[in-house]
């Protein structure tokens, strides 16, 4: 019978856009069983991708009212779920695997789990970089941008964190995943961030450290000092989170050095980096210092960006000694905008996949 829910969860998971493919092994539901309970596996299969109350999730499935809200507010501090509180009252949702369940197990993580899901990931990320919309966007590092064009505002991150009124930071799953079998990263491990537009939300997290907004931009600001890349959902509104990425741990720009993708088959980028020749000093420092997905490469006296796999961050411009650098905008044909929100994600990457979870709406 333990095996029948974890196995329906499996499949609940794998009919969301996102995808949760099955391997042969059984990954899958090893990773299950070490994040819910046969009970919290069940409870996950009769949620939505949309808000709802406890009353209405009882009323809904038919599930007594009694204790509900107290066990769905349980699988929102494990990461299982999302909850939010609106004054008195709290609304919860189902989250995919992926942005959602890993990210949130940060306080769960241990070495079994982290073996796992490293051994789980690459079947994982072939599915999920099969279809579009990509499920990340880069946002460049703002002073970088061409001085002459003005970013779509879902392009920059100051923007964001600007319309957000609750900000909280935690430590990078990624990195820790890898320290944890052995493969510390030389970043600095608390570095992502998740956001909210109301006041408060993060007060009582166990996601993270509650911050303020000006705590977020100095966060933000060392994150490029340090050579992290900004990546967030491929939507251009409701952004809720900010990873500050490296290309040795990064499930998503791991992918694109592990397995020589193109770059616009992992994430979705408005930029790509070029150098001129001439002004190039050959020093090395973008390809070996700056660049997470080894999209530079040494020329005969200089180095040249391969368009392909650059993601257009920006973190190569600003400590290139000669000024050498710059982020040209893609062209129309090169560069499509991201789905509006979340639900337009959605939609757009279950017809992609040819998934129907229209139950789960």
């Amino acid at each position: 019978m333990s095996d029948e829910v974890y196995q329906r969860l499996s499949d609940v998971l794998n009919t969301l856009p996102n995808g949760f493919p099955k391997t042969e092994q059984g990954l899958e539901l090893k990773l299950l069983k070490k994040v819910f309970t046969l009970d919290e596996a069940d409870l996950f299969c009769d949620l939505r991708l949309t808000w709802e109350t406890a009353e209405q999730i009882s009323q809904r499935t038919g599930r007594p009212l009694a204790g509900l809200e107290e066990r769905l507010k349980q699988m929102g501090e494990h990461g299982q779920i999302q909850g939010v509180a609106l004054g008195p009252s709290m609304i919860f949702r189902m989250l995919p695997w992926i942005f959602g369940i890993y990210e949130m197990q940060n306080r769960r993580m241990d070495r079994e789990m982290a073996g796992l899901t490293y051994t789980y990931m690459p079947h994982y990320m072939k599915q999920y970089n099969a279809h579009k919309p990509q499920g990340f966007q880069v946002i460049p590092v703002e002073r970088d941008l061409p001085s002459r064009q003005e970013a779509m505002p879902y392009k920059q991150i100051s923007r964001i964190i600007e319309n957000s009124k609750s900000f909280v930071v935690f430590d990078c799953i990624c990195k820790k995943e890898k320290g944890l079998i052995d493969h510390p990263c030389k970043h600095p491990l608390e570095v992502c961030m998740a956001f909210a537009p109301i006041p408060g939300a993060f007060d009582n997290s166990t996601l993270g450290r509650a911050i303020s907004k000006e705590e977020a931009l100095k966060i933000l600001a060392k994150c490029e000092e340090d050579g992290l890349v900004h990546i967030t959902d491929n939507v251009q509104t409701g952004h809720f989170y900010l990873c500050n990425c490296c290309g040795c741990c990064c499930g998503v720009l791991g992918n694109i050095n592990r397995l020589g993708l193109d770059a616009a088959q992992v994430v979705n980028s408005q930029y790509y980096a070029v150098i001129d020749p001439d002004l190039c000093a050959a020093c090395g420092t973008c390809a070996e210092e700056r660049c997470q997905v080894r999209a530079i490469e040494e020329r005969e006296s200089f180095y040249e960006v391969l368009p392909q796999r650059c993601i257009g961050c920006g973190l190569c411009v600003s400590t290139c000694p000669s000024q050498a650098i710059a982020l040209v905008q893609k062209g129309p044909q090169d560069f499509e905008a991201p789905p509006m929100d979340q639900q337009a994600w959605f939609d757009k990457r279950g017809q992609a996949r040819g998934v129907d979870f229209s139950r789960f709406k």
